[in-house]
């Protein structure tokens, strides 16, 4: 199982994005079940909408959301308590609150591959980034 991040989603559906190339490869190449939560899709379609992609989002939102393009993963309470804890003990990172979700539940599920452009994914530890 491989997770998937807020900008992979976004590399992956909009071609002026820097990283397009990349991403497109990869999840043309890509084998293993994909996994993202309810908060990476929130941040996805907010990204979308924010950076003048609204009609993407809504193209997008609903099999993202009906787990058609991947398993999707809602987030628990304990999650977000767990989140929490990450998110006030790392302040030396840039991480935002859905970063520590992702690497909460990552953990929980054991998965130790994320697809992800950002450098936070990296600073996570025993977290093999792709592309």
């Amino acid at each position: 199982m491989i997770f998937v991040d807020t900008g992979a989603w976004f590399a992956r559906f909009v071609p002026s994005d820097p990283d397009h190339t990349a991403a497109r490869n990869w999840f043309a190449r890509n084998t293993e079940p994909l996994l993202t939560t309810d908060y990476i899709v929130d941040e996805l379609l907010t990204l979308f909408k924010v950076r003048g992609e609204y009609r993407r989002a809504v193209e997008v939102g609903p099999p993202l959301l009906g787990g058609e393009v991947c398993n999707l993963e809602w987030v628990t309470q304990s999650d977000v308590v767990g989140a929490w804890n990450v998110f006030s003990t790392y302040q030396d990172k840039g991480w935002s609150f859905t970063d520590c979700v992702s690497r909460v539940v990552m953990e929980r599920l054991e998965i130790t591959t994320a697809v992800a452009f950002d450098m936070h994914f990296h600073q996570f530890g025993r977290i093999v980034v792709v592309p």
